[in-house]
């Protein structure tokens, strides 16, 4: 490299540093002066844990389904180490236990918000794998029942921290404040009086908030930021996403892709079961299931589903809503198999799901009117298919049942025609995949 670039480099270097640090000050400044009299009560905080605190942190935890990242088999709860892949590389969740060499025993309660809700951890910014734009609006009550929790209900572990897998210089973390400042928004406490009904504003604090919901079940942009973080932020938020082999189906009301057939009830029944009248979870949904949503209060589960029905879809206009169509159950009951998959399904899938395509509740889905199967991208009926899948286990649902793999036992051509089948049959109407799509999955 000539000197002359090498001074180059050096000044833009040296550029971005004073950028940054002026950034980082301007952040700090902004975040001690909005909440100074917050961080404040850190001694008082300390001094003050009662039990109910604790509990209402233990709680929350779980809402914020801090354990599905934070825990893994073999490890004491909250220690870290969960392996998240990334396009550059792979990075690991860190120990959030009091331990005071490799947790957050050392942190003030400032410290913990900063973490919480701006992202920022010993003065650096957090992956946004971190979904600190959506815990932004988490409550100051709510922080602090948090941090007694962690603080103080949760067993320190010893357990180092691994460090990232990603390679210099895309391991650098200034890149990130950028990201930050761009993308995630202001810490803001929510406000519930943006809403008339109080119901409503109740699950509206979970779902846009400790729910974190909007991560997976809204589209990114190039940057991989979430186009939108609340229902107020336009039409994007929850409208579904792609989530690794999976897709994030819509949360919204519309077409027959989305959740406009499913009652306030079904759908709090699917939060805190995993299954409802047409749908199990899959992928990691049952993650979340099992992890955070199962544990939601009888009124927070009602008004989380209270919330969701408010969401309308207005791209789903002009499509039809789903209209059950016996005739390719009186096919099939006669032997007519001729449609293109439909043998395939007779061979593969009936048996579970029924020559009429209904399934049994809480055991095996109903592919009539499922908005997973429905969904314009096929992505997770492609995963599904060729990965299998295992429902839930819950308190309300303790026995398992498994859905095989069939990657070994179809082609591509194979899975292609028998979903195609199952999204253009009773009443489904859905676009046909062509194989393509099935090897490209597969090959993943």
């Amino acid at each position: 490299m000539k000197w002359r670039t090498r001074i180059l480099l050096t000044l833009a270097a040296l550029l971005a540093a004073i950028v940054l640090l002026a950034g980082v000050s301007h952040w700090s400044d902004s975040m001690a002066g909005e909440n100074a009299s917050f961080y404040a009560a850190d001694a008082a905080t300390a001094g003050n844990i009662d039990q109910g605190l604790t509990n209402r942190g233990e709680y929350l935890a779980k809402l914020g389904d801090c354990g599905a990242c934070h825990s893994i088999p073999g490890k004491l709860p909250f220690s870290g180490g969960l392996k998240m892949a990334l396009p550059m590389g792979a990075i690991y969740t860190t120990n959030i236990t009091p331990d005071k060499t490799y947790g957050i025993g050392r942190f003030t309660l400032g410290d913990f918000d900063r973490a919480l809700r701006f992202g920022v951890a010993n003065g650096h910014t957090l992956y946004p794998a971190m979904p600190f734009a959506s815990y932004a609006i988490i409550t100051r009550e709510d922080v602090k029942a948090l941090y007694a929790y962690f603080e103080f209900g949760v067993t320190a572990a010893p357990v180092a921290n691994r460090k990232s897998d990603i390679l210099f210089p895309l391991s650098m973390r200034w890149p990130l404040t950028y990201w930050r400042w761009a993308f995630a928004p202001k810490p803001k406490p929510f406000d519930a009086r943006a809403f008339t009904d109080a119901a409503v504003a109740r699950g509206a604090y979970f779902v846009e908030g400790l729910g974190h919901c909007g991560e997976c079940h809204t589209p990114r942009g190039l940057a991989l930021q979430v186009k939108a973080q609340n229902g107020r932020d336009g039409n994007a938020f929850l409208r579904g996403g792609p989530v690794e082999n999976w897709y994030a189906p819509s949360l919204r009301n519309g077409g027959p892709d989305t959740i406009a057939q499913w009652s306030e009830a079904q759908i709090s029944q699917f939060l805190q079961s995993g299954a409802n009248h047409s749908a199990i979870a899959f992928g990691s949904m049952n993650d979340v299931i099992v992890n955070s949503t199962q544990f939601l209060s009888a009124e927070d589960s009602a008004a989380t589903a209270k919330y969701l029905k408010t969401l309308q879809d207005p791209l789903a206009k002009g499509r039809a809503a789903f209209a059950y169509d016996e005739r390719t159950d009186r096919e099939l009951a006669s032997g007519d198999a001729k449609k293109r998959g439909a043998l395939l399904y007779l061979d593969n899938c009936a048996a579970c799901h029924r020559p009429d395509g209904r399934g049994y509740e809480g055991v095996f889905p109903s592919l009539a009117g499922n908005p997973v199967v429905e969904a314009d991208n096929p992505l997770s009926l492609v995963s599904i298919v060729l990965l299998g899948s295992t429902t839930s286990r819950t308190s309300m649902t303790p026995a398992q049942f498994a859905m095989p793999a069939f990657a070994w036992r179809l082609t591509d051509q194979d899975a292609a025609d028998v979903i195609s089948f199952i999204r253009s049959s009773w009443g489904n109407d859905a676009k046909p995949i062509e194989p393509p799509k099935v090897a490209a999955l597969r090959s993943r």
